[in-house]
């Protein structure tokens, strides 16, 4: 079958290349016009520029390299199926909705906002992002080298594992269940809450009230650096490197750390027997 080849050219008109089936384009750029790469598959793009609503929208089998989304290019891939960006620059926020088989890698999303969302088997490596909702409701996440800045980062996802990141999120890893963390800075407030399964691994920590309302929650090698009102209501196997600041009312488990400055455990409220607690 032939390709379809779009080069050197500026496409304007909604759905400048509806459909199209087998395409290579290069040095383009899609201007004024809605959803010009709508139900295209077999799609290899290069040096291109979109610069309005809704491309690539049903799309599937897609490349996408050194290119870029400017702002006004909302709501970019959604219902995307097999799509990997390399060297990209996203300006646009609530790209990428249940879409599936997602591959980011050198990627920046300036305007991350309510991006990412209901989206399952995603691979971020070395990605950029700003904005709050990021990667709400996805499953089958892995990221390595994520650098965020947004509040309320993977609320209600699954199967989600990050390494070598820094997330500046409060409420992080909220209504979440099978995370994995490692090697990674988070600082934000009221991190993890009303989840199931989460283990950080060699992490530091920041938070207020954190790491509450989890069930079996699991810390290894972590620091929790003016990390305060810790732990409350969860059931938890913890082994922390130096301080807590203070712990409330953990439900059961076990609690190592070299000291705990300030510990609430009252009996109206929790078992005081069932968490076992080793300082020193």
């Amino acid at each position: 079958m032939t390709r379809t080849t779009i080069q050197g050219r500026r496409l304007t008109d909604e759905r400048a290349a509806f459909g199209v089936q087998g395409a290579d384009v290069a040095d383009a750029i899609f201007a004024d016009g809605e959803s010009p790469l709508k139900h295209g598959s077999d799609i290899d793009i290069t040096r291109t520029v979109f610069e309005w609503k809704y491309p690539l929208w049903y799309s599937k089998d897609v490349t996408l390299a050194d290119s870029a989304f400017l702002d006004t290019a909302r709501s970019g891939p959604w219902y995307a199926d097999n799509m990997t960006l390399r060297h990209v620059l996203i300006a646009a926020p609530k790209t990428f909705r249940r879409s599936r088989r997602l591959v980011f890698d050198d990627v920046q999303f300036a305007d991350a906002a309510e991006t990412l969302w209901d989206c399952d088997d995603v691979r971020l490596t070395h990605v950029m992002a700003r904005g709050d909702y990021f990667g709400m409701n996805s499953s089958h996440v892995v990221a390595d080298g994520l650098a965020l800045t947004g509040n309320y980062a993977f609320d209600g996802g699954h199967d989600i594992e990050i390494a070598n990141s820094t997330l500046l999120s409060k409420d992080a890893f909220w209504n979440c269940r099978d995370v994995v963390v490692r090697d990674s800075i988070i600082i934000g407030e009221y991190l993890g809450w009303n989840s199931k399964n989460v283990t950080f691994e060699n992490c530091l920590i920041e938070s207020l009230q954190g790491l509450c309302y989890i069930d079996n929650l699991v810390l290894r090698g972590c620091r929790l650096i003016n990390t305060t009102l810790a732990f409350e209501y969860s059931t938890l196997d913890a082994e922390i490197v130096g301080s807590i600041d203070s712990v409330i009312n953990p439900k059961a488990g076990v609690i190592k750390a070299d000291r705990i400055d300030q510990l609430i455990l009252d009996p109206d409220r929790v078992d005081v027997n069932a968490t076992v607690i080793v300082t020193g």
